[in-house]
């Protein structure tokens, strides 16, 4: 099938042809005849499928007929909630280039910054606005939001949603919305509270699944590499040696380890930047932008902060942790692979992490081919929980013994200061 197949306007169809896009992909195909049609939408798509472009582009070519050639001065009619700065971001730029011959205005709302810039686009008014949920129910309580006019509603990612204790701002906002709308609710993965969330939202929803729940795209190959907690940096570098890995996207688990990850490439003379939620939006977006242009080699990203993150013909995805949950790890490889391209998935595991390397292969209901013969091979044997449980009582009071020393230091500078 065509887009031209879609009943899609001329002038979206042009801005289409524009993105090199011909073919819609099968959740493409399937969403956005539904929505043309005003059905409620639910949908189960694993990352990397298409999926904004299911929703943005019928909801472009809807505004369009509603509001005619008045977009100037037309209320707001579409407002779409997803969990991260990178995702609304990404979400509004997608829009940008698919309404960009016709005359819908749109812009994107979050956190971390001044608000003074958003309530001035706000102030010119638009009709699809992009929002993260804390800064979207700030701006309403300020009076610069009237969702009285909403004609749609979209809710992204709504796995992560629940996932980043996002419950509660979606519960205060559906109180907001009108009752007479459409909805959309899109998720990676259905369990119970999701499902349970998709029917306090949706009025008899149309169910679009494009892909088993919880696989990974067949276009991407998946590797393991087992080896020592203490070698595991060293295997790192020893992959990246491969000059055919022009650029990857490696994951962390914590925000301190993916600062220390950064640190250590430094030595090894790879350029890197890490992206979470310490980092301030300018920091994020500018590592973020050094990546999409090429000019970062290694990306180093939490699983929150790298939701949004959708880079075209990204090939090399690693887990330098692997994830406890085995959908995160679905999530995670995602980002390679992306629309058809080809993608390759490495995982670096520990002992301690050969347990979530078996329950993802459950999951996906395949073997990880395991990488042999390379210089760090794993020699140690997972710990029992006593020996865990005492491992951790020692990082503990190392951690402890490490702050109080720094801060004896600091109190001992002060007193030569103020003798001074």
């Amino acid at each position: 099938m065509k887009f031209t197949e879609l009943d899609l306007i001329d002038p979206v169809l042009s801005a289409l042809k524009d993105k090199g896009y011909e073919e819609p992909t099968p959740i493409q195909e399937k969403s956005i005849p539904l929505v043309l049609d005003r059905e409620d939408l639910l949908g189960v798509a694993q990352t990397g499928t298409g999926k904004t472009a299911a929703f943005s582009i019928p909801i472009i070519q809807l505004i369009h007929q509603f509001d005619g050639s008045h977009h100037r001065d037309a209320p707001l009619r579409c407002l779409i909630v997803t969990p991260t700065r990178e995702l609304a971001i990404q979400i509004d730029e997608n829009i940008r280039d698919y309404s960009k011959y016709t005359k819908t205005s749109h812009t994107v709302i979050f956190g971390g910054v001044k608000q003074h810039s958003q309530v001035q686009a706000l102030k010119r008014g638009v009709q699809i606005l992009v929002a993260t949920p804390g800064r979207l129910l700030d701006l309403i309580s300020q009076g610069y939001i009237s969702l009285d006019d909403i004609k749609m509603f979209v809710l992204d990612e709504a796995d992560r949603m629940l996932d980043m204790g996002f419950i509660n701002d979606i519960k205060k906002l559906l109180k907001l919305l009108p009752a007479d709308r459409q909805s959309l609710f899109f998720s990676a993965t259905m369990p119970d509270n999701i499902l349970q969330l998709s029917k306090t939202i949706l009025d008899n929803p149309k169910k679009v699944e494009v892909t088993p729940k919880s696989s990974t795209a067949e276009t991407i190959k998946q590797y393991v590499y087992y080896t020592n907690r203490v070698t595991k940096h060293s295997l790192l570098v020893h992959i990246l040696k491969n000059e055919d890995i022009e650029q990857v996207l490696l994951f962390s688990r914590t925000k301190h380890g993916a600062d220390r990850i950064v640190r250590n490439l430094k030595k090894s003379n790879i350029h890197s930047a890490a992206i979470h939620g310490n980092k301030s939006q300018n920091q994020r977006q500018k590592a973020l932008k050094d990546f999409k242009n090429g000019n970062l080699r290694v990306l180093v990203a939490t699983d929150i902060a790298a939701r949004g993150i959708d880079i075209d013909k990204l090939r090399y995805v690693i887990n330098y942790d692997i994830p406890n949950v085995p959908e995160t790890y679905v999530h995670r490889i995602g980002r390679s692979g992306r629309a058809g391209e080809e993608g390759i998935a490495l995982s670096i595991s520990e002992p301690e992490e050969n347990c979530f390397i078996r329950d993802v292969e459950k999951l996906i209901n395949q073997s990880i081919e395991v990488v042999e013969g390379h210089p760090f091979p794993q020699t140690e044997r997972p710990m029992t929980a006593a020996e865990k449980k005492e491992w951790n009582k020692e990082k503990q009071r190392r951690k402890q013994e490490f702050h109080a020393n720094r801060k004896k230091s600091g109190n001992s500078r002060g007193r030569q200061y103020s003798r001074r």
